[in-house]
């Protein structure tokens, strides 16, 4: 533990995580670290990615397996529990809300353009974040063609996802055995 900080109780367990779950929308691992790392000082950058490389293994969200390891780390069984609830109480409640209402008003047509519009926001998002992550890749000409495919795959001919991924793993694996047959 971190000599700048004490050790946090259940209450300051839940509250962290509940921060961290309403603070972002479609992925909260960065607010997860700013909050455990910088803010309450609760682990170092060293013991973060020590836990999310094991949260990684685990299977389900990392983030809410980051929130059992963390709580567990400090409180025991109950911190395992009061860190994810935290962390899902917030946006469980927001969707619940959003359920009712929608089942109220989701036939309006005022509703629906809504609807619309965030859909369009969604899609963009997920461009945007996957054209940061292709521009990341460092050999675009040799990893390039399997997004590509990947995407003709399920989108244009509704392949099943699990068997383009298999497909992804063996031939990407057979390039990169290839490449380093080369070298």
């Amino acid at each position: 533990m971190p000599e700048s900080q004490s050790r946090p109780d259940l209450r300051a367990l839940f509250l962290g995580f509940s921060s961290v779950g309403l603070s972002g929308f479609g992925g909260v691992l960065p607010f997860a670290r700013r909050m455990l790392v910088e803010e309450r000082r609760w682990m170092t950058a060293e013991e973060f990615n020590a836990q999310l490389g094991l949260c990684q293994f685990l299977p389900g969200p990392n983030v809410i397996n980051l929130a059992v390891v963390v709580g567990k780390r400090y409180q025991g069984l109950y911190g395992a529990i009061v860190a994810p609830l935290g962390l899902l109480a917030g946006p469980l409640a927001i969707a619940l809300l959003l359920a009712l209402l929608y089942d109220v008003y989701g036939s309006l047509p005022v509703a629906q353009g809504m609807l619309r519009g965030i859909a369009a926001v969604g899609c963009g998002l997920l461009l945007a974040m996957a054209w940061r992550m292709g521009m990341a890749i460092k050999e675009k000409r040799w990893f390039l063609p399997f997004s590509v495919m990947v995407v003709g795959a399920i989108a244009g001919l509704r392949w099943p996802m699990p068997w383009v991924m298999l497909a992804g793993l063996i031939l990407s694996g057979g390039v990169a055995y290839w490449r380093l047959g080369r070298k």
